[in-house]
């Protein structure tokens, strides 16, 4: 399938792309080549082969959940660019109160 300059413009259209036209040119010859694989690949019988999300076994990789020591208040406001009493101080979001 040969993609048109014109399909391509509109393309880049759609994806908000300004264009030359030394890369329109550029581009259909190789979105062409994109699609003519495709093509190819959908001959392929596929038939006798099951659906696959992955060709990989799933496996979870999991570490495990150890307690540690937790930060102090002091430690964890220690980068705070405003704090007051122990707590994170930011500003409002819906307002001044």
């Amino acid at each position: 399938m040969e993609l048109s300059h014109e399909e391509v413009r509109r393309i880049a259209e759609l994806a908000k792309l300004d264009l030359t036209e030394a890369e329109v040119s550029l581009y259909a010859g190789q979105l062409s080549n994109i699609l003519q694989y495709f093509t190819r690949l959908q001959a392929i019988d596929t038939e006798q082969v099951s659906p696959t999300a992955s060709v990989l076994p799933l496996k979870n990789i999991m570490r495990p959940d150890v307690s540690g020591q937790p930060l102090t208040p002091e430690q964890a406001l220690a980068n705070a660019p405003d704090k007051e009493d122990n707590q994170f101080r930011v500003s409002p979001v819906l307002g001044e109160e």
